[in-house]
């Protein structure tokens, strides 16, 4: 297939990486530039926060698309885009931590005990982080592929925990759209992989 020749071109990964790069590059230069509005630290917490669930709704289309278009070397791409996912949220969280808290840790502990959304979100990146450090070869031959695959799992329920964080981010300005739009993206990629999984069940019951 010509798509999996260009995806498998030696110049393919670089080029993902760097455009993954370049939403953080635009909001730093942004922010030093003073582009962000009359809130810039709000938009930058928010725009980090935003690309943090965006890049777990790629995450989750990586697996659909292949399948759909018989475009196999998609699946290089997916642990690249998974560790953007994490880079994006971890500096969701330390910008929040530097702006909102001024890096307190005492207050930032009790904001995220006193505040759901923000302990929803802090939840995410929790369970995002171990999915970040086995993303590696060594950690797939050391868990063993099975094991791995059940860890990685979590995915599911972090994009769960990612769109209620953003919906109860949204909901303090009474604006759902966007929420909408995510919320759709994530209940079909989820939605497909349930219909593959009930699919696979009723030909092996056909077999038996």
């Amino acid at each position: 297939m010509p798509m999996n020749r260009l995806l498998l071109h030696p110049a393919a990964k670089p080029l993902v990486f760097v455009l993954c790069l370049l939403p953080f590059c635009w909001l730093f230069y942004a922010a030093l530039g003073n582009q962000l509005g009359a809130n810039p630290a709000e938009a930058l917490i928010r725009s980090l926060g935003d690309w943090t669930l965006r890049f777990i709704c790629l995450v989750l289309a990586v697996t659909p698309l292949r399948v759909i278009t018989s475009t196999p070397a998609l699946a290089r791409f997916r642990r690249m885009l998974g560790l953007f996912a994490y880079f994006y949220v971890v500096m969701h969280l330390l910008s929040y931590g530097w702006f909102d808290m001024g890096f307190d840790i005492s207050d930032t502990a009790k904001d995220i005990a006193k505040r759901p959304f923000i302990l929803v979100g802090f939840s995410a990146f929790v369970l995002l982080t171990p999915l970040a450090a086995t993303s590696f070869n060594a950690a797939i031959r050391a868990l063993g592929a099975k094991r791995w695959q059940w860890l990685h799992k979590l995915i599911y329920l972090i994009a769960g925990l990612g769109l209620l964080h953003f919906f109860w981010m949204r909901a303090g300005k009474n604006n759902f759209s966007e929420v909408y739009v995510y919320a759709t993206i994530v209940a079909l990629l989820l939605g497909w992989r349930v219909l593959q999984f009930l699919t696979k069940k009723k030909l092996q019951s056909r077999r038996v």
